[in-house]
């Protein structure tokens, strides 16, 4: 009796929730996918795939850029697991434009059950994103294009 009073109280808002920010996300970068994006800038919508060097897992990935600050600028992530699970969370990201594009770095705690503070490295073109994660546990890359 207390476990199914514990699902319906823990796990139900749980998945809830997860729900209500997939509808936001998804709808907020098809937006940006069927805009042109912005000239000379890495904001709006990007798609492609993450890599871990550390378990060799990968799948989809897409993100959502917009800048909030002159140098800061907000990476909203999609990622799937395991072609089942999707994350999303946020990234604030300190960019600044260098001869080939955009440079930028990064950090977000992603929480005790997904491998606490992920740091974020890498650059950007009009047309490219590269970017090196590393957490405690895990390490690899993030690769997309414009969509």
């Amino acid at each position: 009796m207390h476990f199914k009073r514990a699902f319906l109280q823990i796990i139900v808002p749980s998945v809830a929730l997860l729900l209500t920010g997939c509808g936001s996300f998804n709808r907020d970068w098809r937006a940006a996918a069927n805009n042109p994006a912005p000239a000379g800038d890495i904001q709006g919508a990007w798609t492609g795939v993450w890599v871990s060097g550390a378990t060799h897992h990968t799948d989809k990935l897409r993100c959502l850029i917009t800048k909030t600050e002159p140098a800061l600028y907000q990476a909203r992530f999609r990622a799937k697991y395991r072609h089942v699970l999707t994350f999303n969370y946020t990234v604030p990201l300190r960019v600044e434009r260098v001869p080939d594009g955009f440079a930028f770095k990064g950090e977000a705690d992603l929480g005790k059950l997904a491998g606490g503070v992920y740091h974020y490295e890498g650059h950007a073109n009009q047309t490219n994103f590269f970017s090196t994660y590393s957490s405690k546990y895990d390490h690899g890359t993030f690769q997309m294009h414009r969509p």
